[in-house]
């Protein structure tokens, strides 16, 4: 199969090249479109009873959209201050989609702390257009004083998609130049480190294009632009690193760049299709989770993968076709590879000890995975220099009183004069965890029941009160909903569906690394050593983030916990890039193993041909992912530092030290498989080569 489709392109270099021209103009100027339909819905749990009640109340119209301003800078008292702010208000009235204005004067209203505040509430009616809250905003925003910040609904939507083209703008500002530069000193010449810089400019345009299709089925969020993105980036410039070098490899002792250019294709194409399955099949596994957010990055992740590995098996080699004989070749130096092979002596002189100490290493640093807090999106996720995070800061500081946990929505069907709905609000303020009760709207046959909790939405006591509520087993209870209680139906369905998805993603890549390998035991391996990798990474980002070591290094507050769709994004990504790197070096083990039957020689030789391009690969596409810890969305930092730790300690440790003392210790037994599982290897291999003269060896 690669055979035919990178000697299709070898021999019609000019179409291809057009076709792909054709596809990125067409995916760039149509994806660009898709900034306009990204959602900040996320961690949804369809079928739930939140996610039930919700649509409920929608439908009845009892959540309708509602924005709320702070007007600080003047004394409350002021009458200058008072009346600008009742003329303000009194225009407001008159919108037909306001429904109402909370008066801030009001013997009611909550008092400023400062005494220089006034906070406003602004109600609108379902379905209200977004020009009317960008002009009532406006008209607050002109209100006399030095501060008014508005946030609320489609301008708080606003703020995230904004800010999600912001974050992908700034990662590519600075992504690309350092790119270019490393791969500059990598190959030592501008051509073959253009080549790279192609695909992955390819690789985003079709990125686009691909979130578009998605958003015209399925919601699209903010997060998946960045995520995709910097995915698309990192594995366009790891499959062509590995394209081009080998390629330069080939030319080496002067051979003919046809010749080259085939050879290159036949051992990296291999390679790069079989790391593209593998990193695809890692993220498809976001499809057995029920929140749709992560399925559609699943399935657009893959989907990026999987162009980013045609261009790579079908671009590059029409490039090469055409400019290869200007790509210089890899100058054969005595001492290349000298230091990766010093590596490999030293693990194998003691594997043992280096397998404990490192697994100890990497166990430590998952420990604070065990303390885990999920958490959802809130203000604290933006920029300060948004509306959304500024209101949030000001409510919290002025307005303490009105600072209080999301609350905990109870649905009834009593209508608001019945007495009974008292005595069931009396029930449900005995609930441990349930700070007031409150009586929220009526319509529809429904009526709804506000639970103010004692403690933050995240925390297990007011987990338990939501728990509690839903056990009352009272008919007039037609459902909670809430952020408290969406967040306990997602952690329910993440414990339910992680399992299924990790065994599922696990055996297909096992697979995978079996046709790759014709091994039982390295694909065992493999999938443990990927496994320490994600832990490692996820349990420094909860050390940073959630308990706040150095988390000011990055602009942020300590949090309250991790965005509850990171760890899931993050182990999917992370999974199948160690993956990747795993298939890098086996490839090139393999090679050694298959051509002399030593194992011990074919572990060094592993190391050694694969190390430089393992840690040039993790070095550029680490670059791609630290492009966004400058982003000012919280959860895009979490997953950019979680992947970025992810690639470094593969690289530098799970590959260059682990993976090495293991196939030392393992010995022939690495490559062994029982006769039947040899037998169908044979039968199911893609290989693209004749055999060895090692092969017979290893396979009686």
């Amino acid at each position: 199969m690669i055979r035919h489709v990178s000697g299709a392109a070898r021999r019609h270099p000019v179409i291809v090249i057009v076709l792909w021209l054709a596809v990125t103009a067409v995916a760039f100027t149509a994806g660009n479109g898709v900034f306009t339909r990204l959602t900040t819905t996320v961690g949804t749990t369809p079928g739930s009873q939140s996610d039930r009640t919700a649509a409920r109340l929608d439908r009845a119209g009892l959540n309708p959209p509602s924005l709320t301003a702070v007007v600080s800078g003047r004394p409350a008292g002021d009458p200058g201050f008072r009346r600008s702010v009742q003329r303000a208000l009194a225009e407001i009235r008159g919108h037909p989609e306001v429904t109402g204005v909370e008066d801030p004067f009001g013997e009611r209203a909550p008092k400023a702390v400062s005494g220089q505040s006034v906070l406003i509430g602004v109600g609108l009616a379902p379905g209200t257009p977004k020009r009317v809250e960008h002009r009532i905003s406006a008209r607050l925003k002109r209100i006399d004083a030095p501060r008014v910040v508005v946030a609320g609904d489609a301008l708080t939507d606003a703020e995230f998609t904004e800010q999600a083209q912001a974050d992908t703008r700034k990662a590519e500002i600075i992504a690309a130049p350092l790119l270019l530069v490393l791969l500059l000193l990598v190959f030592g010449a501008l051509l073959a480190a253009a080549l790279p810089l192609v695909i992955a400019v390819i690789g985003v345009s079709c990125t686009f294009g691909v979130l578009l299709v998605m958003s015209l089925v399925t919601d699209v969020s903010v997060s998946a632009i960045q995520v995709t993105t910097m995915l698309s980036i990192g594995l366009a410039v790891d499959y062509s690193l590995l394209f081009v070098q080998r390629y330069r490899e080939e030319r080496a002792p002067g051979g003919d760049a046809g010749a080259a250019l085939e050879s290159s294709c036949l051992s990296a194409g291999r390679t790069i299709v079989f790391s593209g399955l593998t990193v695809s099949v890692s993220l498809l596994g976001m499809l057995l989770f029920k929140d749709p957010f992560l399925r559609s990055l699943g399935v657009a992740g893959a989907s990026v993968v999987l162009i980013d590995m045609l261009a790579a098996v079908t671009l590059l080699p029409a490039l090469l076709a055409l400019v290869g004989h200007r790509v210089k070749p890899a100058k054969a130096k005595p001492r290349h590879g000298r230091v990766l092979a010093a590596v490999a002596r030293t693990v194998q002189r003691a594997p043992l000890p280096t397998l404990l100490a490192v697994g100890a290493a990497f166990a430590v640093m998952a420990a604070p995975v065990f303390g885990m807090r999920l958490v959802t999106a809130d203000p604290h996720s933006l920029p300060a220099s948004t509306q959304t995070r500024q209101l949030q800061d000001a409510i919290a500081a002025d307005f303490p009183a009105a600072a209080k946990p999301a609350a905990i929505t109870v649905v009834t069907s009593l209508p608001p004069d019945d007495p009974a709905l008292a005595a069931l609000g009396g029930r449900i303020a005995e609930v441990p965890g349930v700070a007031a009760v409150r009586p929220g709207p009526s319509r529809g046959g429904l009526t709804v029941v506000n639970a103010i909790p004692e403690q933050a939405t995240n925390s297990a006591r007011t987990r338990h009160a939501v728990e509690a509520i839903r056990g009352m087993d009272d008919p007039r209870i037609q459902g909670v909903t809430g952020d408290a209680a969406r967040l306990a139906d997602y952690r329910d369905a993440l414990a339910e569906r992680a399992p299924i998805a990790a065994g599922a993603v696990m055996l297909v890549t096992f697979l995978l690394l079996f046709a790759f390998t014709g091994s039982v035991l390295l694909p065992f391996k493999a999938v443990l050593t990927n496994v320490l990798s994600v832990g490692a990474a996820l349990g420094i980002v909860v050390w940073v983030f959630q308990d706040g070591h150095f988390v000011s290094a990055f602009g942020l507050p300590q949090l309250a916990g991790i965005d509850l769709t990171v760890p899931v994004i993050t182990a999917a990504i992370a999974f199948g890039l160690s993956t990747d790197y795993e298939v890098f070096l086996l490839s090139r083990a393999r090679e050694a193993w298959l051509d002399g039957g030593d194992p011990r020689r074919a572990v060094a030789a592993g190391l050694r041909r694969s190390g430089r391009v393992i840690l040039a690969a993790a070095l550029l596409i680490g670059v791609a992912f630290a492009g966004f810890l400058p982003a000012g969305f919280a959860p895009v930092k979490e997953i950019g530092l979680g992947l970025l730790l992810a690639i470094a300690l593969d690289a530098l440790a799970m590959r260059m030290l682990l993976v090495p003392a293991a196939m030392t210790l393992l010995g022939r037994a690495a490559w062994w498989a029982p006769g039947p599982l040899r037998r169908l290897h044979r039968r199911v291999e893609i290989t693209e080569a004749p055999a060895a003269p090692g092969l017979a060896s290893q396979r009686t």
